[in-house]
């Protein structure tokens, strides 16, 4: 276990040193993206990521596309509603694409990570760490 923690520490330490290296977040006194503008860059990924299902959907397509039924699956405890709005939401801010297959009913959607959206995998993993680290100190892992 103390090797496990060693590594994810060393690991964090790494990409907070690639960060440190790019620090920008707040030069002036705003950050404007588009027609939107944020206190900090903080804000802005936040604004892009936040909430509680975008960064689950963003996880669960890491390793692939997926279709809206398989994403509703996996989300079980997602309302249609919810889902729906979140995908699109992440559509419009580039951070995943929509391909739809077939021109009549039953068509095929198909949802995968832009390039942008992947360079978000990095910080996936290192909350997914983060969340098992925390799950094995104070909690448990249930089927």
């Amino acid at each position: 276990m103390q090797n496990y923690f060693e590594s994810v520490t060393f690991a964090i330490t790494i990409q907070l040193d690639r960060w440190e290296n790019m620090k920008k977040e707040c030069t002036g006194n705003q950050v404007k993206l588009g027609e939107k503008v944020y206190p900090c860059t903080v804000s802005l990924a936040m604004d892009l990521v936040g909430g509680k299902w975008k960064t689950v959907i963003l996880y669960h397509l890491k390793d692939g596309e997926k279709r809206y039924s398989e994403l509703r699956k996996e989300l079980f405890s997602v309302t249609e509603m919810t889902l729906s709005l979140q995908l699109k939401q992440l559509e419009k801010d580039g951070l995943i694409s929509r391909k739809v297959f077939g021109e009549k009913p039953p068509i095929k959607v198909v949802y995968s990570l832009t390039a942008f959206g992947k360079t978000f995998v990095p910080v996936l993993d290192a909350i997914t760490q983060w969340g098992n680290r925390i799950a094995e100190e104070k909690g448990s892992f249930t089927e």
